[in-house]
């Protein structure tokens, strides 16, 4: 079992940046691809990034490359998401979830099916 605790959410105004963090414990996670999604009220949970936990490769939705930057510290074993320029729009319950499942392209791991541990998610409010 792999327990997954995100922090680092809460209220900030447009133009703002945050970092969210996500702390992995039960087992180490050098073998599993992590990402983050998110939820804004009304709206299906969406992709937001992944990354590979050995190699490090990293992968995000169209929409959020360029203000989103997934990281994670292997000796923390805690996963990472840097963001800047924050919007209204980004008003969202943050999920951070983890996959047991080895895939060789990280695009794989865009869709919530292929993920086996997840965060209870933590929210970050976005005034304008």
């Amino acid at each position: 079992q792999v327990q997954l605790v995100e922090s680092g959410g809460g209220l900030v105004q447009a133009g703002g940046s945050l970092r969210l963090s996500c702390a992995a414990s039960g087992r180490t996670l050098s073998n599993y691809a992590m990402g983050w999604f998110r939820q804004a009220p009304g709206q299906e949970r969406e992709f937001v990034a992944a990354i590979t936990w050995s190699a490090g490769w990293t992968y995000y939705a169209d929409s959020m490359k360029g203000r989103f930057t997934i990281s994670r510290d292997n000796a923390k074993n805690t996963l990472y998401l840097q963001v800047n320029s924050l919007q209204p729009e980004d008003t969202a319950v943050y999920y951070c979830a983890a996959s047991a499942r080895f895939y060789g392209l990280v695009y794989h791991y865009s869709g919530e099916e292929e993920y086996d541990y997840w965060g209870q998610g933590i929210q970050v409010s976005v005034s304008s």
